[in-house]
């Protein structure tokens, strides 16, 4: 129930990617430096968790119980 209450972040981090994929912090943020050129965003623009499931095909549920918590 207390999930229910609590928003979800919109914005993905390498650390989340980390946790996610399993990879080290260099390549999460390799990969999501390769998701920012995609959807030509500069580098220190954020990427959404929406953007990240687009890119990689990672259903948003599944990576949103990744963040939660």
């Amino acid at each position: 129930m207390l999930s229910q209450l609590t928003p979800l972040r919109i914005v993905i981090y390498a650390a989340d990617v980390m946790k996610i994929t399993g990879r080290k912090e260099s390549a999460a943020r390799k990969l999501l430096a390769k998701i920012r050129k995609e959807y030509k965003k500069q580098p220190g623009n954020f990427l959404t968790v929406k953007e990240f499931c687009r890119y990689t095909g990672f259903e948003e549920e599944v990576v949103n119980k990744f963040l939660v918590g």
